[in-house]
């Protein structure tokens, strides 16, 4: 039997650290939710399944950070969007693979994931943009 994840943000890292995009999908009313809750927003059930995500999306806004808290200065400058999915779900995330000048807003952008652990804060598995 498969490992039952809570529909939580728990749940949702414990995919991404499977190299999984998940979101918990209401049974009653079809409501997705991302980042998962334990109640739909909509209907207010608490009946879930897990559903997993395509990954690709478009860039409606980013910002670019100079000035990092210490835990990312090795990676400053870096960028910081917010990403509607396919699904139409937003999502935010760094965006990597591209230099901060060439991003703009409505590019193609698509999930992938940090395999290495984190040693500080942030301890949760990573997942990010970067062009497809």
């Amino acid at each position: 039997m498969a490992e039952t994840k809570p529909f939580n943000i728990e749940g949702f890292y414990k995919f991404v650290s499977e190299g999984k995009l998940m979101a918990a999908k209401c049974s009653k009313c079809g409501t997705m939710l991302l980042p998962p809750r334990p109640l739909c927003t909509k209907c207010f059930s608490t009946d879930f399944e897990w559903v997993k995500l395509s990954g690709r999306g478009e860039l409606l806004s980013y910002t670019v950070i100079h000035i990092s808290p210490p835990q990312f200065e090795s990676m400053a400058p870096y960028t910081v969007g917010i990403v509607k999915l396919e699904e139409g779900l937003r999502l935010p995330g760094m965006i990597r693979g591209v230099e901060p000048e060439k991003i703009r807003v409505g590019m193609a952008l698509t999930v992938d994931f940090d395999t290495s652990l984190p040693s500080q804060w942030p301890m949760w598995p990573r997942y990010f943009f970067r062009p497809p």
